[in-house]
C-alpha cells in the first residue's frame, strides 16, 4: 500500500474519467433535485434528461453532499494508503460545497486541507490535475495547495447562455441581475470572477456572441502555453466547431478537453450553454 497525499474534488470538476483514473483522483458527487426525486450528478441523471427537464420547466433544483459522503470518501481515501489529502471544491460563492467538506475534514483519519478554488468546471479540474501533479512528484500537501491555487489564480472562465432565466430562478447570477431588464433583447457574455458569476458582455444575436466569445478566450490566452475547456449543455455542434477554431488560433495550446457540463451546472445554465476557460500553465 503506497503512501501519498491524495486528491479529491467535487462532480463540478467534470474531469474525464480516465484522467481522474489515472491521477487517482476522487470526485464527491453533488446532488440534483429533478421533482421530487435526488439523484446524483455524473451517475444517476444524464445531462439529456436534465435538459429535457428545463425544456419542460419542470422544476430542477441542487444541493451540496452531505458531509458523510465526504467522511466517507476521506476514509476510503487514507485507507488506500493517503497519508494527507487536498480537497479542492467549486466556488463556495456558488454552493455549499466547501463547507461540507471542511465540517468532513474534522472527522478524517488523516490531515485534510479543503480549498475554496473560486472555480468551476474545468476551471476547477484543472487545479485539481495541477495539485495532483504535485503530489505525483513527490509534493507535500502544502506544494499541492500551492500548485492548485496559483492554477486557480491564472485561470480565466466565460459563458455564453440563450437566457439568464435559468441562473435567475438558481439565485446564481449576482451582479448579473443588472442584465435581466434587456435579457430578452440580448445574448449575455458572463465571466467567473471572484467565485461569483459577472456580467461581461451584452452582444445582440447567439452568432456574434459565440464570435466574441471566441475574442475573449484568444486575447487571454495571447501566445502563452494554455490548457483550455470547451464546455456546453446540449449545444455539441457549437462547441466543436469553437474548438475546433481555438485549436487554429492558439499558438501556445497544450491540452484542448471539449465536454457537455453535468447536470449540476447544467441544471443553472440550461441549454444552449457555451463555455471556455482558458488556465495558463
Amino acid at each position: 500500500m503506497s503512501r501519498h497525499v491524495a486528491i479529491v474534488t467535487d462532480s463540478t470538476a467534470y474531469l474525464p474519467a480516465r484522467t481522474m483514473e489515472r491521477h487517482g483522483i476522487s470526485a464527491v458527487p453533488l446532488t440534483v433535485v429533478l421533482g421530487d426525486r435526488a439523484l446524483q450528478e455524473g451517475t444517476e441523471i444524464s445531462t439529456r434528461a436534465l435538459a429535457q427537464a428545463l425544456q419542460k420547466r419542470r422544476p430542477v433544483t441542487t444541493s451540496r453532499p452531505a458531509p458523510a459522503v465526504f467522511e466517507e470518501t476521506y476514509r476510503r481515501v487514507a485507507e488506500s494508503g493517503a497519508t494527507g489529502i487536498v480537497s479542492l471544491h467549486l466556488s463556495a460563492e456558488l454552493s455549499g460545497t466547501y463547507d461540507a467538506a471542511v465540517v468532513a475534514a474534522r472527522q478524517a483519519p488523516v490531515p485534510v486541507r479543503v480549498v475554496d478554488t473560486g472555480m468551476i468546471a474545468m476551471a476547477l479540474g484543472f487545479c485539481a490535475l495541477a495539485a495532483a501533479e504535485t503530489a505525483e512528484a513527490g509534493g507535500t500537501v502544502d506544494e499541492a495547495v500551492t500548485a492548485a491555487e496559483k492554477r486557480a489564480a491564472g485561470t480565466s472562465a466565460y459563458f455564453y447562455v440563450d437566457t439568464l432565466d435559468y441562473l435567475r430562478r438558481g439565485g446564481r447570477i449576482g451582479a448579473a441581475q443588472a442584465l435581466l431588464g434587456s435579457a430578452l433583447a440580448v445574448k449575455p457574455l458572463l465571466q467567473l470572477a471572484d467565485g461569483r458569476i459577472e456580467p461581461l458582455e451584452k452582444v445582440r444575436t447567439a452568432s456574434k456572441a459565440i464570435a466574441r466569445l471566441e475574442e475573449i478566450a484568444a486575447d487571454r490566452a495571447g501566445g502563452a502555453q494554455v490548457d483550455v475547456a470547451v464546455h456546453h449543455l446540449a449545444a455539441p455542434d457549437r462547441a466543436s466547431a469553437l474548438a475546433d477554431r481555438l485549436r487554429g488560433r492558439l499558438s501556445g495550446l497544450a491540452d484542448l478537453h471539449v465536454s457537455e457540463v453535468g447536470a449540476v451546472i447544467g441544471a443553472h445554465t440550461g441549454p444552449g450553454l457555451l463555455g471556455v476557460v482558458v488556465s495558463p500553465r
